[in-house]
């Protein structure tokens, strides 16, 4: 898929953005906000020593936006769906000492840690394993993992391109669609970066890829086996952690990943109780969405390579620590 901005094109009224993006892509200790309440609701925290302002999520996110809608200036692009966690309140200086249940709205102050959002471009979907899936973007912005004690410097941001799965709104992130620390020193930098990442994506690759987790299963007991090392892996000595496949679900998801194997009426067991490779990445991409904001997107892509190494080691009969 080649990708190139084209900043000169006229988007017609008709074309644009009409709906929000739908779907809880994550869930964890989030919320759902529009982007006029990040733009008029919330302050924009700075750098301590020099009192420069960062970049705002609303920045971020509206910027995004713009790159995307020149992008695909011929598509339907659909608004942000944005997600906020860890909010931090604050009141402005005539509040002082005031009881909290007496605060106006106008004395209060808050603005979020950690804002996510997802924008959906529908009209390019694809049907896989009998799923629909849309093309999505989108980014995290994460205050906490900035030093806002010191200077203004380079701020980081994570953006993806993708696919979401409309089944059940997981998200699926492969390796080269996904950036983890894209660093800018101002937000007009971002067009480029996004661009730069974007035309990097091979589309096709990752559908291919995707497709062919439909080929493999494992049965009851491997997955039994695999459940068993991936509760296992937290506790190896770093030396073996190393020689191994790198696992980032935690204990609280690999207990999702077995109710879902149960229960899940979309990509739950077999009757003989198998479960093939494109199941049992939903059921991951499924309990990913408990992990923050600021660890989600990384959790997602390391969903995808686990589940295409399980492929490569059944598809060439050679040894996995996950199934032996």
């Amino acid at each position: 898929m080649e990708l190139i901005a084209n900043s000169n094109q006229v988007i017609p009224t008709e074309q644009v953005i009409t709906s929000v993006s739908e779907g809880n892509f994550i869930e964890a200790n989030t919320e759902q906000v529009a982007l006029n309440h990040l733009q008029k609701k919330c302050i924009i925290p700075v750098f301590s020593k020099d009192n420069e302002s960062t970049i705002s999520h609303y920045q971020f996110i509206s910027k995004a936006k713009e790159v995307v809608q020149g992008l695909f200036p011929d598509l339907l692009v659909k608004e942000p769906n944005i997600r906020v966690s860890h909010v931090v309140k604050g009141r402005i200086p005539s509040a002082i000492g005031k009881p909290a249940k007496e605060l106006l709205e106008h004395e209060k102050t808050i603005y979020y840690e950690r804002c996510a959002f997802l924008i959906d471009i529908p009209e390019i979907k694809q049907i896989v394993n009998g799923n629909e899936l849309s093309l999505s973007v989108g980014g995290v912005r994460a205050y906490n993992q900035e030093n806002l004690y010191s200077k203004k410097s380079m701020e980081k941001f994570k953006v993806f391109i993708g696919f979401k799965n409309q089944v059940c709104t997981n998200l699926c992130i492969a390796t080269d669609g996904f950036s983890n620390e894209i660093r800018i020193a101002s937000i007009n930098e971002l067009s480029d970066k996004m661009s730069n990442l974007f035309s990097g994506y091979n589309k096709e690759k990752h559908l291919g890829n995707m497709e062919r987790m439909n080929m493999f299963q494992l049965s009851e007991s491997q997955f039994a086996h695999f459940i068993g090392k991936l509760r296992m892996y937290q506790y190896l000595d770093k030396p073996t952690q190393n020689k191994v496949f790198p696992l980032t679900l935690n204990d609280s998801q690999v207990n999702k990943v077995v109710k879902d194997y149960f229960e899940c009426p979309n990509f739950g067991r077999n009757s003989e109780g198998s479960i093939n490779l494109w199941n049992l990445y939903n059921l991951c991409t499924e309990a990913n969405k408990s992990s923050y904001i600021d660890s989600n997107f990384e959790r997602n892509v390391n969903a995808y390579e686990l589940i295409n190494n399980l492929g490569n080691s059944l598809q060439n009969s050679t040894p996995n620590w996950l199934l032996t």
